[in-house]
């Protein structure tokens, strides 16, 4: 779950979410939301991305806001949930 935060929040390439899906998403305004472990055990979701999905919220009144932080300062706008693990990964790895 941590590197899963990791990989979506910090990972990045030329500034911006590395994740093309998430990329999609945080250029639209969204908020990296949840992250969900063994939401899909389909044999397609288990060898795509371990069983994990990703959900990301749109709150209207901040996607415009939301939208040109990412694409002006490159900034990821992220639930509390995704950020605690974001920290934990930074505490616990060794990259």
């Amino acid at each position: 779950m941590r590197l899963c935060a990791w990989y979506l929040y910090g990972e990045k390439h030329r500034g911006y979410a590395l994740n093309p899906v998430a990329n999609f998403h945080l250029q639209n305004g969204s908020v990296l939301w949840r992250i969900n472990w063994m939401a899909d055990t389909s044999p397609r979701g288990i060898a795509a991305s371990c069983g994990m999905m990703v959900n990301y919220r749109y709150f209207l009144e901040d996607t415009a806001s939301n939208s040109a932080a990412y694409l002006g300062t490159k900034q990821i706008k992220a639930s509390e949930q995704v950020l605690s693990l974001v920290s934990q990964f930074q505490q616990n790895s060794k990259l």
